[in-house]
């Protein structure tokens, strides 16, 4: 009698108290799976440098975003340090079609394209990267070692 008196007490409030925690917790995978959820866990791995497991999840977030900046700037990045340079080259070529004002974006490509054997594409890229931002000493740095 007890059992169905307790039964009947969850019952009336509609969920079993496990339901909340489930909630809670499907709640959460959601978010994860969001474009945005992917993005933000990638910049963590990013800044964990664990660059090749930020590739897999920005690439999630790249299909449910498609032409999306910050997510392909983010992808190639995790491509270009995890040493998968073409990749990376493919993905800095599709954030300058997206902003081809995007210094960054020229410079990304620049250093993508030296590592692939492209030094006359990437000098012109660091130079683009160079006039577009003509504080950045990263840039400018980047340039003279390619020579």
């Amino acid at each position: 009698m007890r059992g169905s008196i307790v039964t009947m007490t969850i019952e009336d409030q509609g969920r079993r108290p496990a339901d909340d925690e489930t909630g809670r917790r499907l709640d959460e995978l959601a978010e994860r799976e969001t474009a945005y959820g992917l993005l933000q866990r990638g910049k963590r791995l990013l800044s964990k440098r664990h660059h090749a497991q930020a590739a897999v999840l920005l690439e999630r977030a790249a299909r449910l975003e498609p032409g999306k900046g910050s997510i392909v700037e983010a992808l190639a990045r995790a491509y270009y340090n995890s040493g998968q340079h073409s990749r990376a080259v493919d993905a800095f070529e599709e954030l300058l079609r997206i902003d081809p004002s995007a210094h960054y974006g020229h410079f990304g490509l620049g250093q993508a394209l030296k590592q692939v054997g492209r030094r006359d594409e990437a000098r012109t890229h660091l130079r683009l990267a160079c006039a577009m931002a003509p504080e950045s000493k990263l840039y400018r740095q980047a340039l003279s070692r390619l020579g």
